[in-house]
């Protein structure tokens, strides 16, 4: 008996080691699924049957020889929008349980023949005709000029990832008017609710790729919340998802006969709820004039069209007035018949002047507090669908106080703003036009990007309303060779099939989201290397961008409740204008002058100070010509900044640090028949 326990004893362990062993060699060695974890970028499981991705080798990962991330940039895309306005006008879904076959089918109203596609025909002509079905023939669509189905179905998005793309923004969009003039949809027409679900639709395909590859985390699409997330994931190899949001009114922001529909209370609620979504970037105001900015104009007969849903929506249309700088909106265009049907009887769109281009509505009061709110949360602001007034009081803003975060995406910005972008540390991508003219815009903006060492981006605006690169032709002289290596030449991309269709980038154009490696091909052999190199530096651009908004910390104004006096204030029996009211952090009070030209404000700081930075906030009445003067003792005055230009706003003078105790403003000529008068005055070490 004993023996039989000691032999007993002398056997346990070596069956737990052979036990660990056989464990081990199961979970270390080669099995059945060796290739997917041997070829990590590629799936354990995917769908049968199912889209081809056409794309063999490693996705690059890690960083570059500085340390820096590299890999192309989509900074505007709309992988959700089948779910928006009214859920009808996209036909198509990104991704579906039940399979290909569910997910890129047509909307039943265009059965048998596309006649009803009615907003594919309002948007670009002709009579929306077209073959419906998709899965596995898709013999119309999806198509380069096609804005009514879906383009960036799932394993297209995976093609453009293997073909290079490390950051992906999917702009959450919705538009309320749209929604409830279009006749077919099947879902409520409130934005915020749309936004809601697109946001959880975009962590439901994340679920879906994830399963694909055996478990949570372990998928390639990564939706990631801060710069060091994103960072990682493209240091794996893998695509850093952004969520964003594109709406034309926000929290609800309308306005109504210029009457705001929100107030503060609504837009701090507003942006924490997106920001507990995952949201990082937004829009503040898209298409229509809102409570919070005015916007920059769309052209020709889809302005018109615009144009009449902000007066279906808000009772007003939009307003023009002469540009007073180099940046204009864009022509409104001739009104059209067609839109006007829509208008109650009697009501005609306004004829515009040719000479005033730019839109009267800028950033409002509450657009201002969200702009703010925006800042306090480290969230990025997109300037492209701001007016021209709108987008100069945000970047004045962001100058003032130093903050990095501004974004323009898609070719909406006037190219004048772009150095102002830059030196703040923005992030700048073009619209995804074709090679030739894609090129030509980089050409424009090359020296900059030189200048303040920046990469690249594209916004490809799939599933937007906006047309794609168009073919440029099998007989064209230097046309896309299948196969290509990719922008880091590790992978070899062979043409694109889908079911029973298989697409060529030279005569199919931009078709869907999985043609991007090839539209970067074609840039490549139209536009040379060099713009192929900025865009590759895309991704380190834009998470500096984000990473330096997110380390962003608010200067302190050393001007804050400091003791002030003036030349002169201003007599007023109901209210004061008193020096004090611009160093109160009230934005709503102001010091204002006798009017007349040679006025002063002086700020005592209490104790000397190091002093580099300046803001002034001007009402109406600003001064035109000034000058800003430091002194230690109050009495020996030193000018550190002039100016001959001003033209009001926000100002910021920045300047060789001095130590002072005082600080004056020294007013030399008035913009306008008033004196001088200014909100707040900041003054600031750094």
């Amino acid at each position: 008996m004993t023996m039989t326990r000691q032999q007993h004893r002398r056997r346990t362990p070596i069956t737990i080691l052979s036990l660990l062993f056989i464990v081990m060699t199961m979970t270390l060695g080669p099995t059945s699924s060796s290739a997917a974890e041997t070829d990590w970028w590629n799936p354990v499981a995917r769908p049968a049957p199912d889209s081809q991705i056409n794309v063999t080798g490693e996705p690059f990962k890690g960083t570059d020889s500085q340390g820096e991330v590299r890999g192309l940039v989509d900074a505007h895309n709309h992988l959700m929008s089948n779910e928006a306005f009214g859920g009808r006008l996209i036909c198509g879904k990104t991704f579906s349980e039940k399979g290909i076959a569910d997910a890129l089918k047509d909307c039943p109203e265009h059965y048998p023949d596309g006649t009803l596609a009615i907003f594919d025909y309002i948007t670009h002509g002709g009579d929306g005709k077209h073959d419906p079905v998709g899965w596995p023939t898709f013999k119309d669509w999806p198509a380069y000029d096609s804005m009514t189905h879906q383009a960036n179905y799932y394993a297209w998005i995976e093609r453009a990832w293997r073909g290079g793309q490390r950051v992906l923004v999917n702009d959450l969009v919705t538009n309320g008017m749209i929604c409830s003039v279009y006749p077919f949809k099947d879902r409520s027409c409130d934005e915020m609710t749309s936004i809601r679900l697109q946001a959880k639709l975009t962590y439901d395909m994340q679920d879906h790729i994830d399963k694909m590859y055996g478990g949570t985390g372990k998928g390639w699409f990564r939706i990631v919340t801060d710069s060091a997330q994103a960072r990682e994931v493209i240091e794996q190899g893998k695509l850093a998802v952004i969520l964003g949001v594109e709406t034309s009114e926000p929290f609800g922001c309308k306005q109504v006969l210029d009457i705001a529909q929100c107030d503060k209370e609504d837009i701090d609620k507003g942006l924490d709820e997106l920001y507990d979504l995952g949201v990082r970037s937004m829009f503040l105001c898209h298409k229509f004039d809102n409570a919070l900015c005015g916007v920059r104009f769309d052209e020709h007969g889809l302005g018109t069209a615009i144009n009449v849903g902000q007066f279906l929506s808000t009772g007003t249309f939009w307003k023009t007035e002469k540009c007073t700088g180099p940046q204009k909106d864009n022509p409104i265009g001739e009104a059209s018949s067609e839109a006007e049907e829509d208008l109650p009887a009697g009501t005609e769109v306004p004829e515009y002047d040719e000479d005033a281009q730019c839109n009267v509505r800028g950033l409002t009061g509450l657009g201002e507090y969200a702009v703010r709110g925006m800042m306090k949360r480290k969230m990025m602001l997109e300037i492209d669908h701001m007016s021209v007034k709108a987008t100069g009081r945000v970047l004045d803003i962001f100058e003032a106080e130093q903050y990095p975060g501004v974004l323009s995406s898609h070719s909406w910005m006037d190219l004048n703003w772009t150095e102002r972008v830059y030196s703040l540390g923005g992030f700048v991508a073009q619209y995804m036009h074709g090679s030739e003219e894609f090129s030509a815009e980089a050409k424009r903006t090359d020296a900059l990007r030189e200048k303040y060492g920046v990469g690249y981006g594209y916004g490809t605006d799939f599933n937007g309303i906006g047309e794609h690169p168009a073919p440029r032709g099998a007989g064209t002289s230097n046309p896309v060779t299948y196969p290509f290596k990719s922008v880091d030449g590790g992978s070899v991309i062979a043409r694109q099939t889908t079911g029973e269709r298989t697409w060529d980038y030279n005569t199919d154009g931009a078709a869907h989201a999985g043609m991007i490696p090839d539209w970067i091909e074609d840039i490549r052999r139209v536009g040379g290397q060099d713009v192929v190199n900025d865009l590759l530096r895309g991704a380190e651009s834009y998470l500096g961008t984000w990473g330096a908004s997110e380390d962003h910390k608010a200067g302190v104004n050393l001007a804050s409740g400091s003791t002030a006096s003036a030349s002169s204030s201003e007599s007023n029996p109901f209210t004061s204008y008193a020096p004090s009211r611009a160093v109160d952090g009230k934005p709503d009070t102001r010091w204002a002058s006798d009017w007349s030209g040679d006025q002063w404000l002086r700020l005592d700081l209490g104790s000397a100070s190091l002093v580099k930075r300046v803001t002034l906030d001007w009402e109406r009445a600003y001064g035109k010509a000034y000058r800003i003067q430091l002194s230690a003792d109050g009495t020996n005055w030193q000018s550190v900044w002039s100016t001959t230009t001003g033209d009001g706003g926000l100002d910021t003078a920045r300047f060789t640090g001095v130590p002072a105790r005082y600080v004056r403003v020294q007013g030399l000529e008035r913009g306008t028949e008033w004196g001088y008068s200014l909100r707040e005055v900041g003054v600031y070490s750094k």
